[in-house]
């Protein structure tokens, strides 16, 4: 027999390599990859399901929403922290919002004012103004104060604008409080605190935020989200806090709510990594269930 053309063989060598490690890679490993992970996992590899009456209700990894369609808080339920993952919680979408500390300045909506896709302009919100206003919603839900430093009564970053940026100040302005809104502050230095006009360049101001006599109540993971925005944990603070208004809406005790939040309290990781932490799906499905007293 003709031995074959040295290109030839070549090419028959690499569709065999191909073949052996597509049936290898593809197939062998992943399929005894999955068989470990099923008989030492269990359940962690399915992604640890929660099931409610034979039925897949979420998972204990993943956080999700509480909330009626138009995104009010449904009472009767503990609330997770907020998430910046897609529309809240999407696993393809996982991450953070990216925004630091000094994102403080909101671009303020202009009445009548359209985007590039034609529609109303909404304006953005800073990280502060984000915080403040979770802060201050927070409050109203638990009949707390949702009071925090850096915040305005009306949920918004209290910052100003000065100007000249260098020197003694001419003019202020609250720069995320836009008119005909009250400014928090009468004056600064002397000078009458303005509101802000949408669309106004503000730019050349001196940015100066304003902390406040404020304490804050609500704790921060009710206000801020997670690195990965799937934290299906919240801290046992803000479980306390919204302890009494699940007793109040469920009718019963709040020892009760109490005790169902420490049966379902993780401690610190190999008992000394990280704080304490409340699953708030298991729990809000421990509230659903018949008391066994």
């Amino acid at each position: 027999m003709e031995r074959l053309p040295g290109w030839i063989r070549r090419h028959i060598a690499a569709i065999r390599a191909l073949l052996v490690l597509t049936a290898v890679l593809g197939a062998v490993y992943p399929l005894a990859v999955t068989g470990v992970a099923q008989a030492l996992l269990g359940d962690h590899a399915d992604g640890s399901p929660v099931e409610k009456d034979g039925t897949v209700v979420g998972s204990a990894l993943i956080g999700q929403s509480f909330t009626t369609a138009d995104g009010a808080p449904i009472r009767k339920y503990f609330q997770s922290r907020p998430s910046a993952a897609g529309d809240g919680y999407d696993p393809t979408a996982s991450g953070a919002s990216n925004l630091g500390p000094e994102d403080v300045l909101d671009v303020l909506a202009v009445p009548g004012a359209k985007n590039a896709q034609g529609e109303p302009d909404t304006g953005k919100q800073s990280l502060l103004t984000r915080v403040c206003a979770r802060s201050r919603a927070a409050g109203e839900l638990e009949g707390v104060s949702g009071a925090r430093p850096y915040c305005t009564a009306d949920g918004v970053g209290a910052v100003l604008k000065v100007f000249p940026a260098v020197g003694a100040p001419t003019r202020v302005v609250s720069a995320n409080q836009a008119c005909p809104a009250v400014p928090f502050a009468a004056e600064y230095r002397g000078v009458k605190v303005e509101c802000a006009r949408p669309g106004e360049d503000l730019a050349a101001g001196r940015t100066v935020p304003v902390r406040g006599a404020a304490r804050a109540v609500v704790p921060a993971d009710a206000v801020t989200a997670s690195g990965s925005g799937l934290d299906p944990h919240i801290s046992v603070a803000y479980a306390e806090l919204q302890a009494p208004r699940v007793a109040k809406e469920r009718g019963v005790s709040l020892d009760r709510v109490k005790r169902l939040i420490a049966d379902n309290t993780t401690g610190r990781a190999l008992g000394f990594m990280g704080e304490p932490a409340v699953n708030v799906l298991t729990l809000n499905l421990a509230l659903d269930a018949p008391d066994k007293g």
